[in-house]
């Protein structure tokens, strides 16, 4: 099976789901969504992305990511991995707690960012878990509909830029918008290449046509990352302390391999992934 195509640049909007593996409990109490939020909250700050909706259901997640630079990757496996870790500990259990690699669906922020986050809310109402979003506490929706105080993770104003430049009234229409959307047709039907939800022309600014989205190559993924060179400047590859920031910064937030990175400054991969290591356990917003 090919692998799905990931689409990586400044500014990008996405649909992001994990499930969990073999169909389990990713969150088995409130104690668990809490961590959950807490490593993605950490993840938001490391990685610069915008979260402009969200919903934890039992055996998967909803969210929707604007990243500011190309680091969805790297980010999915930090936020996926950290929480693995602190699930395992916490159910003392040992192996994978996710179905595979995160999906990601890169989406026309005019064209369907709105309705793709009501869906994204509504998820609960249809699976019958609540009457109304507004019942349930694991959404951005409350927070959204001026329900209940919005957290620091989560970016409210796109959204309510879309109703009126008045934010009571704009929460107002928004919670009649969502209330509309269990009769609204799905933005699935929409979906392009398993990959794109888009309309035509934004499909085109992707690629020349839709068997090119099929066989971009990897560097292709991430359009507008910065250079190796420029990552590392003379400076930071003479100052080790600076070089090895640098080193995490290439991984974690432009999505290089750890192999490019180890080829670019004449280190052992192995070199490369304990700076890696080392850095990361030093930075508060990383440990589990």
């Amino acid at each position: 099976m090919v692998r799905p195509l990931r689409l990586e640049f400044p500014g990008a909007v996405y649909h992001v789901t994990a499930r969990g593996n073999a169909r389990a409990e990713i969150f088995k109490d409130d104690a668990d969504r809490d961590a959950f939020l807490s490593v993605l909250e950490r993840c938001i700050a490391r990685f610069g992305w915008l979260l402009h909706a969200y919903c934890l259901m039992d055996n998967h997640y909803h969210l929707m990511i604007e990243t500011r630079a190309a680091n969805l990757s790297a980010g999915m496996r930090q936020l996926n991995g950290v929480y693995t870790q602190r699930f395992n500990r916490r159910h003392r259990r040992v192996g994978h707690v996710f179905q595979g690699r995160f999906k990601a669906i890169i989406v026309d922020r005019d064209s369907y960012l709105l309705d793709l986050s009501r869906y994204v809310v509504l998820n609960p109402v249809r699976a019958r878990v609540v009457h109304g979003p507004k019942d349930y506490r694991w959404s951005s929706y409350r927070a959204t509909a001026g329900l209940s105080a919005a957290p620091q993770y989560l970016t409210c104003d796109w959204i309510l830029s879309q109703f009126g430049t008045s934010r009571a009234l704009a929460q107002e229409h928004y919670r009649a918008f969502v209330a509309e959307g269990m009769k609204a047709p799905s933005p699935w039907e929409r979906l392009e290449a398993q990959v794109i939800l888009g309309d035509e022309a934004f499909i085109a600014t992707l690629g020349r046509n839709r068997h090119d989205l099929r066989e971009v190559r990897r560097e292709q993924r991430f359009l507008g990352r910065p250079k190796l060179g420029r990552i590392f400047s003379k400076t930071a590859i003479t100052e080790r302390d600076r070089r090895n920031r640098a080193i995490v910064d290439a991984a974690m937030k432009h999505g290089y391999s750890q192999a490019a990175i180890a080829d670019h400054l004449g280190l052992h991969y192995s070199s490369v992934s304990k700076v890696i290591k080392q850095e990361m356990s030093r930075d508060s917003r990383f440990k589990t």
